[in-house]
C-alpha cells in the first residue's frame, strides 16, 4: 500500500462544486505534478463538510488546516507554501467574525464545537465514490454483525431500544414501524428510502446521499434483513444529479463486493436496490404519493388506512423511511442501543441534521444532539445574525413548519417541544430571519409554495390555500381588514383538520404560528397601513431627509414618474401621490438622504 505524507481534501458537495471545486482539483493535480509532489501527496474529493458559507473548501492533513473561499489561482500558494515548504497560507484561513483572528486548525472552528456528527461522520472525510474508504471507516461492519450474529427480530428490538424516531418529520418510532411491516401478511415486502427533499432551503438528505451513499445503502440493507424485504427503492429527485450518480455507483460497487444483491456476505439473504428519479414534485415527499410515482402513476396521495406497512407498493407490505433515518441505523447496530440512547433527551434520542440557512453568519449543514436549544444552533454554531442586525424569527420545518420568535430561542429542539410551540421538526430545514424580514411576506412565500405544489386532489387544500393566499395578498397590499385575521385563522384550522395528506394538513402552520407570535405585525399592515420591516411595496413611503439632502438632483434624474421636485443645491421633496415606490431614488442617492418609512 502506498504511503502518503499528506492528504489534500477538496470538498465535492454541490455547493462547493458550483463554486468551482472541480477546477481547484484540476489545478491541484497540475501543481502537485509540477512540484514533484504527486507521489507524496494524495488528493481526495469528499462530500460536504458542512461549512457551506465558506466554500469552496480545501483541507490539508495531517495538520487539519482548512482553507476557505479557495479559488483556482490560490492553488499555487497552497502547494508551494504549505505542501512544499510547510508554511500555512494565512490569508486563506477562516477568520473569526468578532475577533478577526485566523483559525489554523479544522477542529478549532466554533462551527463544529457543539456538533455531534454521527450521520455526517464520513461526509467531508472520505471519497464517497470509493467503497474501500467507507469500509476503512467501519463501513458494512454493522451489516456483517446483523446478518451474521443477529436474528431479524433482534435487529428490530435493538432499533426499538435505541429510541430512533423517523427523521422525516413525524418522529414515529422506527423500530415499531419496522415491526408492523415484518408482521404484515403478504410477499414480497419492499423497503423505500425517501430522498425527495423538496423544502426550500433544505439540503440535508442531498448532502448525505452525495457525501456518504454507502451509509444509506447499509442502513437500508439492515432494515431489509430485519423486515424480510428482498427489494428496495431510493426515491431521489432528478434535480440532485450528483446524488443520483453517486448512489448508482455505490449500488454497483456494493453488488460487486457481495454487500448487496444476491447472497449478501455469503448468506441466503438477498436484497436489491433500485434508484428511482422523481420529477421534483413536493407532494411526492408524502409516502403514498411517492409510492404512486414509483409505480408509474401520478404522484397523488391516497387516504389511509390501509397504511403502507400493510398495503404499499403494488399492494404489498412496504416500509418507508427518509435518508437520515436509514443513515442512523448502521451506528445503532454496530455500537449498540445503549450507546445511541446516551445522546439526546429521554424521548428524543440521538442527533438531528439541520440545514442552517437565511440571515446567519455560518450557513451550512450541522448535526447536533437532540435537546440542544435553537439559540445554541443559531448563535454558537451559526455565528448569529450578520451585519449587526437583530434576530427576528426562525422558520423550522420548511413550508410545513412554524415561525418562532426570539422568545422561543431557548426552546429545546425535540419533537414534543417544537410541536407545543407551533412548529415541527420536519426534515430539518432551519431558516433564520432578521429585523428586515416581513412576517406577512414570509407567510405569503411559504403559502405560495404549497399552493403551487398542491396536487389539487382534495378541496380543503386546493381551495383553502388559495383563499388564505388571497387574504395575505390583500393585507400586503394595504387593503386588509381586521376581520380578515379571524377569517385567516379559521380557514387555516379548517385546512389543517380536513386536508387529505400531510402537505395540506401542515400547509397552514406558517399562518398559525405567525398569527400566534407576530399578530401585531399583521395588525400594523391593516390598521396603520405600514410594513414594519419595510418590505411590502404597497405600504412603503419614501422620504428625503432635509438635513442630509444636498440638492444634487441625482434622484430626479432616475425617478420614472417625476415624483421628486427641487432645484440644484436646494432640498428636494417626494410627492407621495405620484410616487410608485420603486426605490430607484434611494439606490441612486449618493448621500443616503432618501429613506423608507
Amino acid at each position: 500500500m502506498q504511503i502518503f505524507r499528506a492528504h489534500v481534501l477538496v470538498c465535492g458537495g454541490t455547493g462547493c462544486t458550483s463554486g468551482g471545486s472541480p477546477q481547484i482539483r484540476a489545478r491541484l493535480e497540475e501543481e502537485l505534478a509540477k512540484n514533484g509532489l504527486d507521489k507524496e501527496v494524495k488528493l481526495v474529493v469528499t462530500g460536504c463538510h458542512g461549512l457551506c458559507e465558506m466554500g469552496p473548501l480545501v483541507i490539508v492533513y495531517p495538520e487539519g488546516t482548512m482553507y476557505v473561499h479557495v479559488q483556482p489561482d490560490d492553488v499555487t500558494d497552497i502547494v508551494s507554501e504549505h505542501l512544499l515548504k510547510g508554511r500555512v497560507v494565512q490569508r486563506l484561513l477562516y477568520k473569526e467574525p468578532l475577533t478577526a483572528e485566523r483559525v489554523p486548525h479544522y477542529g478549532d472552528l466554533p462551527f463544529y464545537h457543539k456538533q455531534q456528527r454521527l450521520v455526517l461522520r464520513n461526509c467531508g472525510y472520505i471519497n464517497p465514490e470509493v467503497i474501500e474508504e467507507y469500509i476503512g471507516r467501519d463501513g458494512y461492519a454493522a451489516l456483517a454483525k446483523a446478518v451474521g450474529e443477529m436474528t431479524p427480530d433482534q435487529v428490530i428490538e435493538e432499533v426499538k431500544k435505541a429510541g430512533l424516531r423517523g427523521r422525516g418529520g413525524a418522529g414515529f418510532p422506527t423500530g415499531v414501524k419496522w415491526g408492523f411491516c415484518r408482521n404484515a401478511k403478504g410477499e414480497p415486502k419492499y423497503i423505500i428510502c425517501n430522498g425527495d427533499e423538496g423544502d426550500p432551503g433544505a439540503f440535508m438528505d442531498r448532502s448525505i446521499m452525495e457525501g456518504d451513499p454507502h451509509r444509506v445503502l447499509e442502513g437500508m440493507t439492515i432494515g431489509a434483513y430485519a423486515i424480510g424485504a428482498s427489494e428496495g427503492y431510493i426515491y431521489v429527485r432528478a434535480e440532485y444529479p450528483l446524488a443520483v450518480k453517486r448512489l448508482q455507483l455505490a449500488v454497483k460497487k456494493a453488488e460487486e463486493m457481495g454487500l448487496l444483491g444476491d447472497n449478501i456476505l455469503g448468506t441466503d439473504f438477498s436484497f436489491h436496490i433500485h434508484i428511482k428519479e422523481g420529477a421534483g414534485a413536493f407532494v411526492c415527499g408524502e409516502e403514498t404519493a411517492l409510492m404512486a410515482s414509483i409505480m408509474g402513476e401520478r404522484g397523488m396521495p391516497r387516504p389511509r388506512p390501509p397504511f403502507p406497512a400493510n398495503s404499499g407498493l403494488w399492494g404489498k407490505p412496504t416500509n418507508i423511511n427518509n435518508v437520515e433515518t436509514w443513515a442512523n441505523v448502521p451506528g445503532i447496530i454496530l455500537k449498540g442501543a445503549d450507546w445511541y440512547g446516551s445522546m439526546g433527551t429521554e424521548k428524543c434520542k440521538g442527533t438531528k441534521v439541520f440545514a442552517l440557512t437565511g440571515k446567519v453568519q455560518n450557513t451550512g449543514l450541522v448535526e447536533v444532539p437532540m435537546g440542544i436549544t435553537m439559540r445554541e444552533i443559531i448563535f454558537d454554531i451559526g455565528g448569529g445574525v450578520p451585519d449587526g442586525k437583530k434576530f427576528k424569527a426562525v422558520q423550522m420545518g420548511g413550508p410545513s413548519g412554524g415561525c418562532l420568535p426570539e422568545s422561543q430561542l431557548d426552546l429545546s429542539v425535540d419533537y414534543e417541544s417544537l410541536t407545543s410551540a407551533g412548529a415541527i421538526m420536519g426534515s430539518g430545514g432551519l431558516v433564520v430571519m432578521d429585523e428586515e424580514t416581513c412576517i406577512v411576506d414570509v407567510a405569503r412565500f411559504f403559502l405560495n409554495f404549497t399552493r403551487a405544489e398542491s396536487c389539487g386532489k382534495c378541496t380543503p387544500c386546493r381551495e383553502g390555500i388559495k383563499r388564505m393566499l388571497e387574504i395575505l395578498d390583500r393585507i400586503a397590499a394595504g387593503e386588509g381588514k381586521m376581520e380578515d385575521l379571524d377569517l385567516l385563522e379559521r380557514t387555516a384550522l379548517m385546512v389543517k383538520n380536513s386536508a387529505l395528506c400531510g402537505l395540506g394538513q401542515t400547509a397552514p402552520n406558517p399562518i398559525l404560528s405567525t398569527l400566534r407570535y407576530f399578530r401585531d405585525e399583521y395588525e400594523a399592515h391593516i390598521r396603520d397601513k405600514r410594513c414594519p420591516a419595510g418590505v411590502c411595496a404597497a405600504l412603503l413611503t419614501y422620504k428625503i431627509k432635509p438635513e442630509v439632502c444636498r440638492g444634487c438632483t441625482a434622484c430626479t434624474k432616475v425617478c420614472p414618474v417625476g415624483a421628486i421636485s427641487g432645484t440644484r443645491k436646494a432640498v428636494h421633496v417626494i410627492d407621495p401621490d405620484k410616487c410608485i415606490r420603486c426605490g430607484a431614488c434611494a439606490e441612486r442617492c449618493p448621500f443616503k438622504a432618501i429613506v423608507r418609512a
